[in-house]
């Protein structure tokens, strides 16, 4: 008897486990760039260059005119990119995505249309219940690019902006120990002969990292302070060399902060920067000496900082020069919007590649880090404990 013919092999007869395909629709996307209105703010959230890369993938992109203006990108370099340029601000709030770098006023989101996606930084400390009652009134989605993860859990957009405030945090100093600017006459660079400057660093995270990275390549004596031993060490090791290093105790920091030329506070708390050095710490320091607050947009850490600008960056308390700007990168806009868009671009061509935001939330959690609301719903934890508002959570509303 002749076996009996398949026309299937015998391993597409064996039980299989059911495959659920979920399709994955390319989107395009319609993006609105409004210019920024906040104090002395300069940045932009997308280069001509990142423009040119969503219009090659398909995507819209509407700016409005002079929105580049500050990073010294003219409407001309983003018409060229193929955006389309518009002087109706109305218009550009319009899109149904709006990438901004400060969060919008209350003005702003009155322009915004209802289920809109909103990205841009939060800046939680700065806002009020309002905003937050404002934003869920209009059923908008949106992100606090300070919150969004990579995939090693870091926070991208807060390290580049964290390395160019470190960075600049060196090159502010050692512009104020000029004689321009009333210091001692110093220069920061390891001239033959002459004893280096001394640079204290408060704090051992990406601000100190690279503050300590800047003052070293230009020869100066560095000491970092830190109460985490890990951040210590890990700065050695990023920095690739030893230096003095160590935890906050009194007695050393003030012969540190007697001797120096230039203190740097790099300190972050959960919810304000502790005060690390006292006013009579301050008081110890050499007349013509500097002090940069970094961490002034939550506080200071030095007892004696307060809030300046950009227009009038300095005050002077007990003969010791004080910088306390707190949006230092807006001082840098064009490298500070080249790290911005650099960040930006990705996820954004991501997102239409995963066919819409949506969808990206439920692949990348890292993304979904960065989500504070769903369709008017609020879903993040710490912005409903700070302001006592409800919140759900985000797993519960995405599957």
């Amino acid at each position: 008897m002749s076996k009996q013919r398949t026309p299937f092999t015998k391993e597409q007869l064996l039980p299989q486990e059911e495959m659920l395909e979920i399709l994955k629709q390319k989107g395009n996307l319609f993006i609105g760039i409004p210019k920024e209105t906040s104090f002395q703010e300069k940045r932009v959230c997308l280069t001509p260059d990142a423009v040119s890369a969503l219009i090659n993938n398909g995507h819209r992109v509407l700016f409005e005119s002079g929105a580049g203006k500050g990073a010294k990108f003219s409407d001309k370099d983003y018409s060229e990119a193929g955006a389309e340029i518009s002087k109706d601000t109305a218009k550009v709030f319009s899109c149904p995505i709006i990438l901004k770098v400060e969060p919008p006023s209350f003005d702003e989101i009155k322009l915004i249309n209802p289920q809109a996606i909103l990205i841009s930084a939060l800046q939680l400390k700065t806002q009020t219940k309002k905003y937050f009652e404002t934003l869920a009134s209009k059923r908008i989605t949106a992100l606090a690019f300070e919150f969004i993860k990579d995939e090693d859990g870091a926070y991208p957009a807060v390290r580049a902006l964290s390395e160019i405030a470190g960075t600049a945090s060196i090159l502010i100093a050692s512009e104020l120990l000029s004689n321009a600017h009333g210091g001692n006459g110093l220069m920061f660079g390891n001239i033959s002969g002459v004893p280096p400057a001394e640079v204290v660093i408060l704090g051992a995270g990406t601000v100190g990292e690279f503050a300590a990275r800047s003052a070293i390549g230009l020869g100066a004596n560095v000491k970092v302070f830190d109460n985490s031993i890990t951040k210590l060490r890990c700065i050695q090791t990023n920095l690739g060399r030893p230096l003095y290093t160590s935890t906050l105790q009194p007695k050393n920091l003030m012969k540190a902060l007697k001797r120096c030329d230039v203190a740097i506070g790099a300190v972050r708390g959960k919810n304000r920067s502790p005060i690390i050095v006292t006013e009579a710490m301050v008081e110890s320091m050499k007349n013509g000496a500097a002090v940069i607050d970094v961490s002034i947009d939550m506080g200071g850490c030095f007892e004696t900082s307060e809030v300046t600008t950009h227009k009038t960056p300095t005050f002077i308390k007990h003969g010791v020069i004080h910088y306390c700007v707190p949006n230092i990168p807006a001082r840098y806009a064009r490298s500070a919007s080249i790290s911005i868009s650099n960040i930006f671009t990705p996820y954004l061509l991501k997102i239409a590649e995963d066919g819409g935001l949506e969808q990206s939330l439920r692949f990348d959690k890292g993304l979904k880090s960065g989500l504070y609301f769903y369709h008017g719903i609020l879903t993040n934890k710490s912005v409903a404990d700070w302001f006592d508002l409800k919140h759900s959570d985000i797993n519960l509303l995405i599957f």
